[in-house]
């Protein structure tokens, strides 16, 4: 059996009127493979891969053989394939949509040893191929679009790891640790945000600055402030967003300066926070 990539294995057959699949990959992961599809014929070959997969069925059912077994994933299941395991995939009852990972067992390893603290674990290991967890689906499905999407690193980024976190903790055979105080990094990585919240700030800048391993560095932030680094980061756009609005500034120009994607990406995010718009904000202030 030979070994292929996510890419090789979709071009062994042309897509029908209707399917899709959109490879791409995440920078931030060292070229992590991503794909979003919709098959309703689509059939994949028995094939393996140097990596694992792990995905969410976002609508529809998909059967597969893995592991010796006959397998189905419904809407809302995670589905875990090991390293080397071989399997294949095909629409049932009327197709699927689904959105599929392949990190490296570097990458899972470096999100195990963050959960468990144990610098010599080997390959993490799922117990079943898929699992129902509509939150895990979620987590993971939000996570994906934000890399897919491309307009906030961090948030894709920080998302993956953090689904990737929830999977080994829920469904790995690990004993996991509570994350310890880490007040002294997570002020040092709390100042970096507050100085550069305009700039495209990655984990690798902020495990700089802290000392922290990303994972880590995510589960011990929120311990000490309530918010992960990526909503940290977002608040902080939004209280120098005020400051600017309350000035005069247009919520165009103000979302610029601040580091948000467009206007509509700082509209959002001011009025969860405020729950007005940042138009109305600067009109209660400038009349």
């Amino acid at each position: 059996m030979d070994l292929i990539s996510q890419g090789e294995a979709l071009l062994e057959m042309p897509l029908r009127e209707g399917e899709h699949a959109r490879l791409f990959t995440a920078a931030r992961f060292s070229g992590l493979e991503c794909l979003s599809a919709r098959f309703s014929t689509h059939t994949y070959s028995p094939h393996a891969h140097e990596t694992y997969a792990v995905g969410t069925i976002l609508s529809g059912c998909e059967l597969w053989h893995a592991r010796g077994r006959t397998l189905f994933a419904r809407t809302g299941d995670l589905v875990f394939n090991h390293p080397l395991d071989v399997h294949d995939g095909a629409p049932s009852e009327g197709g699927y949509r689904y959105r599929m990972t392949y990190p490296t067992i570097e990458l899972m390893r470096e999100v195990a040893i963050s959960l468990t603290g144990d610098e010599t674990i080997g390959t993490p290991f799922f117990r079943e191929p898929t699992v129902q967890d509509p939150e895990g689906s979620a987590l993971f499905s939000d996570a994906h679009r934000a890399l897919e999407e491309g307009g906030d690193g961090l948030a894709g980024e920080e998302g993956l790891l953090r689904a990737y976190g929830w999977c080994l903790s829920r469904h790995a055979d690990l004993s996991t640790r509570d994350v310890g105080r880490e007040r002294g990094p997570i002020a040092q990585a709390r100042e970096l945000l507050e100085q550069r919240y305009d700039e495209d700030l990655s984990l690798a800048d902020l495990t700089q600055r802290s000392g922290l391993p990303r994972h880590h560095l995510i589960r011990a932030f929120r311990r000490e402030t309530g918010l992960t680094p990526h909503a940290y980061l977002v608040d902080v756009r939004v209280r120098r967003a005020r400051e600017r609005l309350r000035s005069g500034e247009s919520p165009g120009a103000v979302a610029a300066a601040t580091g948000f994607c467009d206007q509509a990406h700082l509209t959002r995010a001011f009025k969860a926070r405020l729950g007005v718009t940042p138009g109305v904000f600067r009109a209660a202030h400038h009349g």
